[in-house]
Order: structure tokens, then sequence, then C-alpha cells
């Protein structure tokens, strides 16, 4: 196992080719799906060979950078995963910031844990400036996280289609499965150590 980092109650550690069944078990849940693409859950071959290959690749970046398999530290169970990585089209001193987990992982305060320990391993990155993270306008978990960390929101949009297929979730079609928009939020390297 190749641990990236440790928190009080979680163990981040490496995707492997070997978690494709765990990746798409947790993404067979309608409602860790629900304001990522309607419900829907990955196709084992989309994950296989689409999704979870360009998470891997992220490791061949330098930096403290990728996709990172959530695992309860005492029990080992898989919870989910974290992310912290550049993104297409941004400046390369901003990291994107995201994370999904297992429904049984809601509401403990593990993603306000594993976003918060990743904040500050992507600030220890002398090149990192700022780091953003979005979510749907309806996703109250989501963006109370971000808010738990510091994170503000900085703008609304609503994503080209283009972006949601290219955004390491499945999406079935080209269509918008709602009407919302989607929210960004945001920490600046200043914003972070007044914090600190």
């Amino acid at each position: 196992m190749h641990m990236f980092l440790q928190t009080e109650r979680l163990i981040l550690r490496r995707l492997t080719e070997a978690d494709a069944d765990l990746l798409c078990d947790l993404d067979s849940d309608p409602e860790v799906m629900r304001y990522l693409n309607g419900g829907l859950p990955t196709p084992a071959d989309v994950m296989r060979h689409e999704i979870l290959p360009a998470w891997l690749r992220h490791y061949e970046r330098p930096g403290d950078f990728g996709y990172w398999a959530a695992e309860d530290r005492a029990a080992g169970d898989f919870l989910g995963w974290f992310a912290l990585h550049p993104s297409d089209g941004r400046p390369s001193r901003e990291v994107e910031i995201g994370y999904r987990m297992r429904r049984a992982a809601w509401g403990r305060g593990l993603a306000t844990e594993g976003a918060r320990a990743l904040l500050r391993k992507g600030f220890e990155q002398p090149e990192v400036a700022r780091v953003f993270g979005t979510t749907y306008e309806e996703n109250f978990g989501s963006r109370r996280v971000m808010e738990k960390v510091g994170m503000t929101l900085v703008r609304r949009f609503r994503p080209e289609p283009a972006a949601l297929a290219s955004s390491g979730t499945y999406v079935a079609t080209f269509e918008e499965p709602w009407d919302g928009d989607d929210l960004e939020y945001a920490i600046t390297r200043a914003e972070w150590e007044r914090l600190a």
C-alpha cells in the first residue's frame, strides 16, 4: 500500500487497478451519483478503461497530486476517494479538490477531515496559490464540507456538456440532468494561512 497521508480517522492511499470494483460499487449508489450525473451508475468498462487509467496517470506528474482511496483507519474499509490535482484550462498555480464518499461515511465529518488534510498538503507545495472545488447548487452536503474547511463561494456557472463528459464522472448523454447551476468554491494560500 502506498499511503499518501493519514488523519485521525482516515488513511489516503494511492489507487490501483485493483480498486476498480470498489469504485464501481461506490458509483452504483444512485444517491452518491445524484448530483453528479442524475444518479446513473458508472459502467464497469468505463471505470476500468477510461476513468481509472486517467486518474492513475496523475501519479506521473511532479508534486503531491492525484486521486486517493480513502479507508477507515481503524477498520480498513473503503470509504470513497479524495483528489487534489491541476485542472485543464486553469492557471498552473491553481489545483482542484474533490471527494466522493459512500453513504455509510456521510454525516460523520470524514469528508471535511480528508478535505482539510488535502488542503494542508496542497499548500505545503510552494507552487500552489489557490485551491478550488465545484459542486451542484443543491448538493448541500458537499457545499458544507467546502465551507467548513474555509473555502468560500466565488461563482455560479452552468457547465458545458463537454466539460461534464470529461470530468471523470460518467455521463450517459450530453444533456444536462438538471436545470440548476454549479458553484465554485475556493481558498487562496493567504486565506489558508490566516486560518491555520
